[in-house]
């Protein structure tokens, strides 16, 4: 339903910020984009087709303070100037995601985030409800935006992968169904450098809750049990583990004698943990949290188990790429914090060459310290700025190389490598310093080893 107010302003012309645009202009608000920087051309081309204004290349405040509400791309930190301008003249300020809840009816929501696994487990929840034929779309920061679909082509049930940066702008967002799967420390340079803001942030996912909702989340995280330990969760917390069994009446998920278990409603669905179409300890807790939640989607376990069974991985999250004269090459680009790294190097089973490197967001290696000791044999660094990565591993690993682009990464890796040896991209960095986001970089790579 339409907001009294009459003028709305879209900061961020990229995909949630055109979608929050195209479902306003449906709904009749007067709208206006304004892009600090040059918009895409696919972009601008979905503007211009409804006749929504736009500008880029800068804003105009005069214009972005007669609004009435003011919708911020998640890529806009909260301390840039036109924002505080904002908060300062009482204009609400709201995500993509608060809009697109505002006007998604009756459909339910599930709801995911976490600082590692978001997209696999996202698109392992989609896949399920979709094969079980439910009337269901994946969006968020997979997919579509979740107002553009929304304006589109509603649907009955949306699956939103949602990060931190979304959620610090909710206001009333009450997913039916929320998920936090892990956190572990990333984007600190968001939140003044500080874990707990980022924990806070992870936990307004589950604020509107009330008691009949579901909030599913990890009995192993120690964040999130020490949040939990401190906080009224509203909604129903059903856990999933790996360090305990959950007994035949209660409800959660766990893994026992490799046998994945769910237990929901008075049934429990198993299946071996080697069926899994999708492998790693990381998957596994991923499969638990996806099983649970098709479970209160009302989908029986045979087929949850179908859809474990043939679902396929997301791209630049360990994905296989090539093996060269018997070197396996692996792109995890997706792995842009140093917890994702110590589960793509967990799940390595043989010597690993890593590449490593980026942007760094405030990294602490010491996580993947014994991993490194244990499995890396070498490190080729990937980014402009690599002294964190040599004063931190140059006493634990004998070959540390500079390198600067992918093509040059490759080629250092695979000339470090020897026969049954891995090269891993899994950078615990963010790309923006050298390559456009991770699926540049992921892509990069991917094209440097086959022209090996």
């Amino acid at each position: 339903m339409k907001n009294t107010a009459s003028k709305i302003v879209i900061l961020g012309a990229a995909e949630s910020g055109v979608g929050a645009a195209l479902l306003a202009h449906k709904i009749g608000w007067d709208v206006i984009v304004s892009d600090a920087g040059k918009i895409k051309e696919v972009y601008k081309k979905a503007l211009q087709e409804q006749g929504i204004a736009f500008e880029e290349n800068g804003h105009t405040e005069s214009k972005i303070l007669a609004a009435e509400c003011v919708i911020k791309s998640p890529g806009i930190p909260n301390k840039a100037a036109i924002v505080q301008k904002i908060h300062a003249a009482g204009i609400e300020l709201i995500s993509e995601i608060e809009f697109g809840y505002r006007n998604k009816g009756e459909s339910k929501i599930i709801a995911i985030t976490g600082s590692n696994g978001k997209s696999t487990t996202t698109k392992m929840i989609y896949h399920t409800m979709q094969l079980a034929g439910l009337d269901v779309s994946m969006v968020g920061n997979i997919g579509n935006s979740f107002a553009k679909q929304i304006a589109e082509k509603p649907t009955e049930w949306y699956v939103i992968e949602v990060s931190s940066f979304q959620l610090d702008d909710i206001i009333s967002f009450r997913p039916n169904v929320a998920l936090i799967l892990n956190i572990s420390p990333d984007h600190l340079d968001r939140y003044e450098y500080k874990i707990e803001n980022y924990i806070k942030a992870k936990f307004k996912i589950t604020q509107n809750q009330e008691a009949n909702d579901i909030f599913i989340t990890n009995k192993d995280d120690t964040s999130i049990s020490n949040y939990l330990a401190n906080n009224i969760i509203k909604a129903r917390t059903i856990y999933f583990t790996m360090s305990e069994q959950t007994n035949q009446n209660s409800e959660g998920a766990f893994i026992e004698n490799e046998q994945l278990n769910i237990n929901y409603d008075g049934e429990r669905t198993t299946m071996s943990i080697h069926d899994l179409s999708v492998q790693g300890k990381h998957n596994q807790f991923n499969s638990m949290a996806a099983g649970i939640s098709a479970r209160t989607a009302g989908i029986r376990s045979a087929k949850i188990r179908e859809s474990f069974t043939s679902f396929e991985g997301i791209a630049h999250r360990l994905e296989f790429v090539a093996s060269v004269r018997g070197v396996d090459f692996i792109n995890d680009s997706k792995a842009t914090n140093v917890n994702s790294v110590w589960f793509a190097l967990e799940s390595m089973k043989k010597p690993t060459v890593l590449i490593l490197g980026g942007q760094d967001k405030g990294n602490d290696y010491n996580e993947i310290k014994e991993l490194v000791i244990e499995k890396v044999k070498a490190i080729v660094c990937l980014g402009v700025n690599n002294q964190n990565i040599h004063e931190f591993f140059e006493s634990i690993v004998p070959t540390i190389i500079d390198t600067q682009n992918a093509k040059d990464a490759v080629l250092a890796a695979y000339s470090l490598a020897e026969k049954n040896d891995v090269v891993l991209l899994a950078p615990a960095c963010a790309s923006f310093d050298v390559f456009e986001n991770y699926e540049d970089r992921g892509d990069q790579f991917k094209a440097a080893v086959r022209n090996l």
